[in-house]
């Protein structure tokens, strides 16, 4: 029953009176956003290929001194497009060709930046500990074939991409990561975010196949805004999402591969909760769909050994800086979720609440050394930003 559930809002709009369900939104989700309205083509589009369509945004007030900072973001949910047994290459290809017509849609309704779900062009095999096939997934984060599709589609579309994959780094002994890769809307890739959390839960131990990151917390400067990729797992970890944004992350993406036994209960809280204690945008994005593999393996969870994970809930949704956010996408289905953001909403929400406490104030901190942590731009030039905090 749980895995056919359409989502939350399907139900709440089902069995709640008409007159009472303004207000319920509210309770749950903070102020009314205005819904966009979506180019018709757009829209036929999405229906013809079969994937849901939904657009919000997120105004701030006007200020005097500043012009709006608008920019709109799109997240992508999607299942895997053959059986998990397909030959490797044909399942990145057909998984290619799907990003393509959901990333179409996007350009119609004028995305800037759009991210998918974690490591997006394969199933998520980490549940197996199997070496092969899975491992032949991985690819250059630099040159590898995903990256140059989204080149080519950066550059079409004049737009920001975020591509989570599995990276072999060749220049450094093969090893593989679990990695974001930021490309501009030039198709210039602007450099990669590893994970830097990953879960070991039962033997559920995704260190079978690679460990923590090692790029820290790189904000990365765009044409539309700062943005920095959180990715899956480090959601868990509040000072991940503090980092970030004390780095000037103004967008925090977090591509999620997620089921809902282990953690769907915690799904509508963390992101939305980031977004208001660090003053920023949080973009989480789950993927759909039950993926089955041919080998049995076991989760350390006292069940018995079974040929897939769980069902993956989707639900993607953004949250807002002022506590607001969007209803999530469908739990079953593709997706593609845009949210309209005025960016100048994280300041404005900042010298409201003012609950990141500035580090000059703390005694303990005013004699130790500071570092300096970067912002990656489209010509690879470093500007740097004191952040008086030692990380």
């Amino acid at each position: 029953m749980s895995e056919e559930l359409q989502s939350l809002e399907h139900v709440l709009e089902k069995h709640i009176p008409a007159p009472e369900l303004p207000e319920v939104w509210r309770l749950l989700y903070g102020r009314e956003l205005r819904s966009l309205e979506l180019p018709g083509h757009a829209v036929d589009s999405a229906s013809h290929h079969r994937f849901e369509l939904k657009g919000y945004a997120f105004d701030a007030a006007s200020e005097q001194l500043r012009k709006p900072r608008v920019v709109r973001v799109g997240l992508i949910q999607n299942k895997i497009q053959l059986p998990t047994t397909s030959p490797v290459a044909e399942q990145v290809n057909a998984i290619h060709r799907r990003i393509a017509d959901i990333v179409e849609v996007a350009a119609l309704c004028d995305v800037n930046i759009v991210c998918f779900q974690e490591a997006w062009t394969m199933p998520f095999a980490f549940c197996t500990r199997e070496r092969l096939p899975w491992t032949e997934f991985a690819e250059s984060a630099e040159n590898g074939v995903t990256t140059k599709f989204c080149q080519e589609l950066a550059k079409k579309y004049n737009m920001v991409i975020v591509s989570p994959i599995l990276e072999r780094d060749e220049l450094h002994g093969e090893t593989l990561w679990n990695t974001a890769v930021v490309i501009s809307n030039t198709g210039a890739v602007l450099g990669k975010s590893r994970k830097n959390h990953i879960p070991r839960v039962g033997d559920f131990n995704e260190s079978t196949y690679y460990m923590e990151g090692n790029t820290g917390h790189r904000v990365f400067q765009t044409a539309y805004g700062k943005i920095a990729v959180n990715i899956c797992y480090g959601r868990h970890h509040p000072l991940n999402w503090l980092m970030y944004s004390t780095n000037g992350a103004e967008i925090i993406f977090n591509p999620s591969a997620t089921v809902g036994e282990l953690s769907e209960s915690l799904w509508p809280i963390e992101a939305r909760n980031a977004a208001i204690a660090n003053h920023c945008f949080t973009c989480p994005i789950n993927r759909v769909g039950t993926e089955h593999f041919e080998n049995e393996f076991t989760s350390g969870d006292g069940k018995e050994a079974h040929n897939d994970f769980g069902y993956f809930y989707g639900s993607s949704y953004v949250a807002a800086p002022d506590g607001s956010r969007t209803p999530g996408l469908s739990r079953v289905c593709d997706g593609l979720l845009i949210a309209e953001m005025d960016l100048n909403l994280c300041r404005q929400t900042n010298d409201k609440w003012n609950f990141k406490v500035s580090t000059s104030s703390n005694k303990n901190m005013q004699n130790r050394p500071h570092k300096y942590q970067h912002f990656f731009t489209d010509n690879h030039v470093r500007v740097y930003s004191h952040i008086g905090v030692e990380v």
